[in-house]
């Protein structure tokens, strides 16, 4: 285990789902939600309210082994009829669980669906709060002020194994090419910083310039 270990904490919404990981060693993630490459040699599990006393916190990770491409008929036979049957998911394969103790609490209510981190942050963490960088931190509340205002942006980590350093960013697909921001402003066309409201009337002057956000049809996760 290196201090630069890469960790994705994903969420648990299902009881079945974390049966799967602690029996059979697989976690699954929507080909759409996942980075190409799936860049982490840890996985973390972040607990929903599905869990009443374990509610809230991430309680276990493991060790990635690998992944496959499959749908959800493959992964989840039972439930063949279901919508999204054909969607394709990444089957990640997981050495056995482990318990992270202590817990890592999410006391702040924070959102998220995947966190990006390094184990050095993630083993030493006892708050969601505390897997960000500064950069992350700066990105991911951009993040979901344009989500709340319906815009659908796609985002990207922080990757300190890379030289130079590639700043985690946010990306909007537009009618007449695409509007990138970040912290860094030579990695970007659109500087994020400090200033909230400048940063979102920014981006939105940026996403008008390029003719709006392109349509996109994305179907619900589950």
């Amino acid at each position: 285990m290196n201090p630069e270990d890469r960790v994705l904490v994903g969420v648990i919404n299902r009881r079945q789902d974390l049966t799967h990981a602690e029996q059979d060693h697989w976690y699954r993630i929507p080909e759409g939600q996942a980075q190409p490459g799936l860049y982490a040699e840890y996985l973390a599990f972040f607990l929903s309210r599905a869990f009443k006393e374990r509610n809230g916190g991430v309680y276990f990770f493991a060790r990635r082994r690998g992944e496959e491409l499959v749908t959800r008929a493959d992964l989840l036979p039972d439930e063949a009829d279901h919508p999204r049957a054909q969607a394709r998911y990444y089957k990640i394969q997981l050495d056995p669980l482990q318990p992270k103790d202590p817990p890592i609490l999410n006391p702040n209510k924070r959102r998220f669906a995947f966190v990006y981190t390094t184990w050095d942050r993630f083993i030493n963490a006892t708050r969601i709060d505390d897997l960000f960088s500064r950069a992350d931190h700066l990105v991911d509340r951009v993040y979901y002020a344009l989500r709340d205002e319906g815009y659908r942006p796609q985002r990207s980590w922080e990757r300190g194994d890379l030289y130079p350093l590639h700043s985690p960013r946010l990306r909007l697909l537009c009618e007449e090419g695409e509007v990138t921001a970040s912290p860094h402003s030579e990695q970007s066309q659109v500087q994020i910083h400090e200033d909230l409201g400048a940063t979102l009337s920014e981006i939105r002057a940026a996403v008008a310039e390029r003719g709006g956000l392109r349509m996109l049809t994305i179907p619900a996760e589950a």
